[in-house]
C-alpha cells in the first residue's frame, strides 16, 4: 500500500502534529517567520475542544503554558528568536518546577530585532539554557517537513516522560517551505502517570508545583536531581543522522537547514570521488558527542557549517578533544547558503585536508 502524502508548510506540519499528539492548549504571539503556527492553532484548537489564546506578549504566552502544564494539559507555544528571548525566565521556571512543555523557535536573523530571514543564531540560547540556573532543555533540530511532523510528536512525549521543557529549533526556511511528507499516525507510548498535577484535592493531600526552594540545602539537592535527569537524557535520547561517513576523510557537521543544503554539496562531491561525509545532529541536547569522538579517533577532519558566526562548532571541538582538526564555515545575519557555495567551500577544504 502506498503511503499517503500531504503537502504543507513546515510551520503547519508542526501545528497539526501538535494537535494529533494531544496538545490542547496553545498560547502565542505573532512574529515572522512563525506566524502560520498561531494562525493554524487559532482554527484547530476549538475544533478539538482545546484552548487557543493570542496573548498580549511572548512573556504572557509562556507563563500561560506554565499554568496549563501545571494543570496536566499538553501545552505549547511558538515564536521566533527575539520572542523566545522574552520567554527565557519562564522557561527556567518550567525546568525548575519540572513541568513539561513544547516550545517552538522558528529562528530569524539577530542579534536584536535583526531581520526576518532564516538563521541558526539561537543555538547557544536553546542548547546551553538561555535563562538562569543549572538547567537544560531537550532540543530537536528538524531539517525537513517530515521531521517537523515527527519530532513535534516526539517532543510532547519526551516532555511528559522527563517532565521538562522541550525545544524544537527550526528556522525560517524549514518553517516556510512546502514539500510532500507522510503524516505518520500518533501512537501514545506508556508514560509516567501525572500524579503531580494541580486538579483539585478531591480528598487527597494538597500538591504544590514550584521552583522556589528556600530550605537549608534544598535547592542544591533539587539541582542534583535535575542533573541526574539530564544525565539520563544524555544516555537515552541522543539522535543523529549520517551520510557516507564510514570512509570519509572530511566530515561535514551541520544541523537543520544548513545540513540539508550541505547534503546536496556532499552528494555532488561524492559523484566526483571525493571522500566527504555528512554528520547531522538531530538532538542538539543531548549532543552526539560520543559518536563524534569515535570518528575523530579514526583520523577524520571535521568541517562545521552553520548559519551563524560559530556556535555548534564549540561543542564539536569539545567532543573531538584535540584528536582531529576542526574548521568552521558560517554566515551570520540571516544569510542562507546555496548548495553551490558550500560545494566550493567543502571542495577547497577537502583539498587542504592533509
Amino acid at each position: 500500500m502506498r503511503k499517503k502524502l500531504f503537502f504543507r508548510k513546515g510551520n503547519e506540519a508542526i501545528a497539526e502534529a501538535a494537535v494529533q499528539a494531544g496538545c490542547r492548549f496553545y498560547a502565542g504571539y505573532p512574529i515572522t517567520p512563525q506566524n502560520e503556527i498561531p494562525e493554524y492553532m487559532a482554527r484547530r484548537m476549538p475544533e478539538v475542544d482545546g484552548v487557543f489564546i493570542q496573548a498580549e506578549s511572548e512573556i504572557a504566552s509562556i507563563n500561560m503554558v506554565y499554568g496549563a502544564s501545571a494543570a496536566g494539559v499538553r501545552a505549547m507555544t511558538s515564536s521566533s528568536s527575539p520572542g523566545i528571548s522574552l520567554m527565557q525566565e519562564a522557561i527556567s521556571f518550567l525546568a525548575g518546577a519540572e513541568l513539561p512543555a513544547v516550545i517552538v523557535n522558528i529562528q530569524r536573523g539577530g542579534p536584536g530585532l535583526g531581520n526576518i530571514t532564516a538563521s541558526q543564531g539561537d543555538y547557544f540560547q536553546a542548547v546551553k539554557g538561555g535563562g538562569h540556573g543549572d538547567y537544560r532543555c531537550i532540543v530537536y533540530s528538524p531539517f525537513n517537513v517530515q521531521e517537523m511532523w515527527d519530532l513535534t510528536m516526539r517532543a510532547f512525549d519526551k516532555a511528559d516522560e522527563y517532565r521538562t521543557p522541550v525545544v524544537i529549533l527550526g528556522d525560517g526556511v524549514v518553517g516556510q517551505m512546502m514539500e510532500p511528507f507522510h503524516p505518520t499516525k500518533y501512537v501514545r507510548p506508556r508514560l509516567p502517570k501525572k500524579d503531580w498535577i494541580l486538579n483539585g484535592c478531591k480528598g487527597r493531600r494538597p500538591r504544590v508545583v514550584r521552583s522556589l526552594c528556600m530550605g537549608q540545602g534544598e535547592l542544591e539537592q533539587k539541582n542534583y536531581e535535575l542533573c541526574r535527569k539530564y544525565d539520563l537524557v544524555r544516555k537515552k535520547e541522543v539522535m543523529f543522522d549520517e551520510h557516507d561517513t564510514e570512509d570519509a576523510a572530511l566530515m561535514v557537521v551541520a544541523f537543520g537547514i544548513a545540513a540539508r543544503i550541505a547534503l546536496s554539496a556532499v552528494q555532488e562531491l561524492r559523484k566526483e570521488g571525493k571522500k566527504v561525509g555528512l554528520f547531522r545532529p538531530v538532538t542538539l541536547f543531548p549532543f552526539p558527542e560520543k559518536r563524534i569522538a569515535e570518528m575523530a579517533r579514526k583520523g577524520k577532519k571535521f568541517m562545521v557549517v552553520e548559519m551563524n558566526a560559530g556556535q555548534m562548532v564549540e561543542d564539536v571541538r569539545l567532543a573531538v578533544n584535540g584528536a582531529a582538526d576542526v574548521v568552521f564555515y558560517g554566515r551570520p545575519g540571516g544569510v542562507v547558503f546555496t548548495p553551490e557555495e558550500l560545494y566550493e567551500k567543502i571542495k577547497a577544504e577537502y583539498g587542504r585536508r592533509k
